[in-house]
Parts: structure tokens; sequence; C-alpha cells
């Protein structure tokens, strides 16, 4: 029987077994509800172990005993310093208030964890065989649970002020989604900002980080002696890339590349127009990521200018055959290139298999004159590149000796800008391709039928932004 139709099962359909382990569980309670009123100290119920095993048998696969289940978590929450007397549990408390649990309770407590996350996000097949797990390993898990998720709680409530966690709700591209926001602030006022999986990360390093050596038992390398505010001067002269290896090294190194001010520089270069509209403001994209500009330069869409997105195409053309048993077939490879500026200009060039990018990119800039190469202007409106006004530049040698005739037609794109893996934003995919007549305006869809996505490449002599 499925977790769907469980849950409407009318009394009378009730399974015989589940209505026995039910009344049972109620006595169980009933009593001990009597003993804790009369201050006597709770003494093991018999057969409540055996009743606790069934719940939780494999036999019983079907998602019918979950409400069983849910009956004794609910029923077994007692005081923090409650022991069952006979169990396998060893729970003590130590003078700090944190609790110290047995490795194999520590373990059962971890899977019971899970199975209440999967419950509240009612995967309850997967919720039903990790509870099952988890009693297995231990039969005061629930109990344990909560002890340590009160403590949890008590230690938050204390948490020091330069540790602040304040959870936040942002809707990017019509995804609403929370996200936890670790704000850090040090002894010298400089602030750290990090939100979603590495806020979850940060909360847990000590105050007082230091760069380690990789041999423990060699002293400090000499790197500690340097001011952290020369560090993060340094810093702010690297591209991202080498601030992020940086960054993995060391948690030291991991905390002083989150400073706001590296990442800020990022932001303020990149999101101008035409990467933003005109109207569009830096600090709104900013608090769709929880004011954490890595977060922002990292997950909002952004053109890469340095370097360039090549497109490989492929095509297959009929030959000729003086042979009328023989069939000729030729691979036709061409590639497209796309190289963009900050000043709203692109460069466009359609190349045949003779041009191969090794040579084509160092060619790749406006004052270049070759069949097949325009110039036009871009707009980047979320997640989508307007290309517009394709203007093909021709060969100087072609009107030597005529005169020189405008074009009647100029091109458009439109492409959607993609992210693989996060951050990279090194894919274009074609959504639309236009000839337009320059006297009527007159827009003519061109056929995508062997257009191949764009593909960035990155060029280490071309800046950025």
């Amino acid at each position: 029987m499925s977790a769907g139709t469980s849950d409407i099962l009318a009394p009378e359909q009730e399974p015989a077994e589940l209505a026995r382990f039910r009344e049972q569980w109620k006595a169980e309670v009933r009593e001990r509800r009597a003993a804790a009123t009369s201050g006597a100290q709770t003494q093991p119920v018999p057969g409540a172990n055996t009743a606790a095993e069934r719940a939780i048998s494999p036999a019983r696969s079907d998602a019918s005993s979950k409400p069983a289940i849910t009956n004794t978590l609910s029923a077994s929450r007692g005081p923090a310093t409650h022991v069952v007397a006979g169990a396998p549990t060893v729970i003590t408390h130590a003078s700090h208030g944190q609790s110290h649990l047995s490795p194999n309770l520590a373990h059962a407590v971890e899977v019971y964890r899970k199975a209440v996350f999967h419950e509240q996000h009612s995967q309850l097949d997967e919720a039903l065989r990790l509870y099952r797990q988890a009693f297995r390993l231990d039969a005061n898990v629930d109990r344990a649970y909560f002890i340590e998720e009160q403590r949890t709680q008590e230690r938050s409530a204390i948490q020091p002020a330069s540790h602040k966690k304040v959870p936040s709700t942002v809707s990017v591209n019509g995804v609403t989604r929370d996200v936890q926001k670790l704000e850090v602030q040090d002894s010298k006022n400089r602030s750290f900002v990090a939100s979603g999986f590495l806020a979850q990360v940060l909360k847990n390093f000590p105050e007082n980080l230091v760069f380690e050596p990789e041999d423990e038992k060699e002293g400090l390398p000499p790197i500690n002696l340097i001011p952290d505010e020369l560090l993060l001067q340094i810093l702010r002269i690297l591209d991202y890339t080498t601030i992020e290896r940086f960054a993995a090294v060391s948690r030291k190194a991991r905390v002083l590349s989150l400073d706001s001010a590296i990442w800020r520089d990022f932001v303020q270069l990149a999101y101008k127009p035409p990467q933003i509209a005109d109207d569009e403001s830096i600090t709104n994209i900013v608090e769709l990521y929880s004011s954490d500009y890595r977060r922002a330069y990292i997950e909002h869409p952004r053109l890469r200018l340095d370097g360039v997105y090549i497109a490989v195409c492929h095509y297959m053309r009929m030959g000729s055959s003086e042979n009328a048993w023989v069939n000729v077939t030729h691979l036709i490879t061409y590639h497209r290139y796309l190289r963009f500026f900050p000043n709203g200009q692109v460069l466009s060039l359609l190349a045949n298999d003779e041009w191969q990018p090794q040579t084509v990119i160092p060619m790749l800039k406006p004052s270049l004159r070759m069949k097949g190469f325009y110039i036009g202007n871009w707009s980047l409106s979320g997640s989508t590149v307007y290309i517009t006004n394709l203007d093909e530049k021709h060969p100087s040698h072609a009107h030597a000796t005529t005169e020189l005739q405008p074009n009647k037609y100029f091109f458009q794109m439109t492409l959607a800008l993609r992210s693989r893996p996060l951050g990279r934003w090194n894919k274009l995919d074609f959504i639309g391709y236009d000839s337009v007549n320059v006297e009527d305006g007159e827009a003519v869809p061109l056929p995508l039928k062997n257009e191949r996505s764009f593909w960035f490449s990155k060029v280490k002599s071309w800046a950025g932004y």
C-alpha cells in the first residue's frame, strides 16, 4: 500500500496489527504519565522495546506503520535528564551544558535527523526507512534527538554578537528559495559576508584563524607576519580565479577572500550598461543575493569580455560523382565567433575550416576586414543577449575599383546566456537569428538547423572589464 493511501484509511479499514499496537502504546503512555505525576522514577515499561521493534520491523514495509511511529516519537518526549534504565543509550551532561553521546547513539541521532528532514519534505517512504534504521541502532534515539535539538537552540540563543546568522528569502529568475546569511565582524571592524552553503561552513570556524603549516611539526609560516590589511590589498589586484584558488589554501585564506571590498570591486566593474539596464541599480541586484557581493558576481548573469565565444558547426552536403554507383558526401565545418566589448560593441565572424581559431582569435579586432566579418551592438536583459545592427565589413580590396555601396541588410541575434558550471557564464544558445531589410525594417528569420551553441574560450591578453 502506498504512503499516499495509508493516511486516508477509514477506521474500519485499518490493519488489525496497527490497531493493537496503538492501544498497547496508549496504555504505556498512561502508565508513564501516572508515574511522572506521582514523582516516582520512571521505570522501563515491559514490552515497550518489543512494541517499538514491531513498529520499525522490516517486515512492516508498508507506509501504514508511519502513524504508529509518529505516535511513538511524540509520546516519548520527556525531561532532558531522563534516562531509560536497561537501555544501551548513555546520555550524560557536561558542566558547560553540552551533551555527550556514545558513538552508536550519535550515529543513530544523525540518521534520525535525516528522517525528520525527509518527513518535513513529504518524502515519507525514505523517512520511514530512516526512522526504522535509527530505532534499530538505538531504541531511545528519539529522546536523544530532542535533547540535542534543545541544546542546539540554547547554544544559538547565546551565540556571540560577532556572528549573526540571518535567515532570508530571495527570488531569482522567478525561483524563491531560503538562504542563510552569515555576517562576521572581526576586531578591526572589517565585514565578511557569506550566504547559502558557505555560511553553514563558516559558522563552525574558530574565532582566531592563522595560516597553519602543512607539516604540524613545523612552525607557523612567515605569511602570518603579513598584516591582514596588506593581504587584502594584494587580493584586490588579482583576478577572481586566482582569489578562489588562494581561498582553497586554508580557512584563514577563505575568510580573507570573502572581504566585501574585494567582490564589490568586481561587481561594480562588471554590472553596468549594457550588462544591466540603464535604470537598474547595483544595490538592488546585490540585495537579491542577501547583500553578498561574491554570490552576486557568481550567480547573476553577465557576459564574459575576457575572451571569445566560439561555435563549431557542421553539416553534410551531397557532391557529384561521374560513377553512378558512387555517392559523394561532403562534411562542411565552419566556425562562428563572438567577441563582446564593455562599450556595447560586438564583433561577429563567420569563417570556414580553413581559418582555425588559433589563427582567427589574434585577428579578431574592430579593424579586421574580411568576408563574413560583422560589427554590431549588444545588450543583456536578465539571461537573454540581444545583438542588433550587425553590419558586414567587407575587405578593403573589394571596393578598390568600385564605389562603396551601403549594405541592404543587417542581421540580429537573440541568444540565451547559460553557465556550465555555476559562475562561468560560458555558453550562448541560439534563440533567434534574423535578416533585417534596411529600407523597410522587415525581419526575416533565418534557419538555425546547422547552428550550434557558443562556448567561451578565455584569452589571457584580453582585459575583462
